[in-house]
């Protein structure tokens, strides 16, 4: 592992392998996934994910719960991706997040030209996607 920056690693109630593949539909990547079985833990279904990455242009971890652990939920925390690949990138991630989710406000030209707009997933996750008007040029 190689990190450069603070990565998000999210505990889900089983559902941490859907949610993967779902980011790895949308922004790519390569997804790896350690079970608890693979892992000799006892403490949760065996094909519960004990670690899961997601590796690529957006880098994620995520988990199933077990015994006591809390899964995710969050409010007021946003995931920004501004800025972070071409505005056509963005704006495809913007709807692959979409999918299954809740836009929560529409992604959009500003009154000061930039654009941007948020979605919470499918995963109840929210993300904060968009670009300068610059970058359209």
């Amino acid at each position: 592992m190689d990190a450069t920056a603070p990565t998000p690693y999210l505990r889900f109630a089983g559902t941490a392998r859907q949610a993967l593949e779902h980011w790895q539909g949308v922004f790519g990547g390569e997804v790896r996934i350690a079970t608890f079985a693979d892992l000799a833990r006892t403490d949760g279904p065996a094909d519960a994910v004990a670690h899961g990455q997601l590796t690529g242009a957006v880098d994620l971890f995520a988990t199933d719960t077990s015994g006591h652990e809390e899964p995710f939920a969050a409010s007021g925390l946003l995931f920004a991706l501004l800025g972070t690949a071409t505005p056509d990138v963005l704006r495809r991630w913007f709807d692959g997040l979409a999918t299954g989710g809740t836009v929560l406000d529409a992604l959009q030209e500003r009154p000061w030209g930039d654009w941007d707009g948020t979605v919470r997933d499918a995963f109840g996750v929210t993300w904060l996607i968009g670009f300068e008007a610059s970058a359209l040029r």
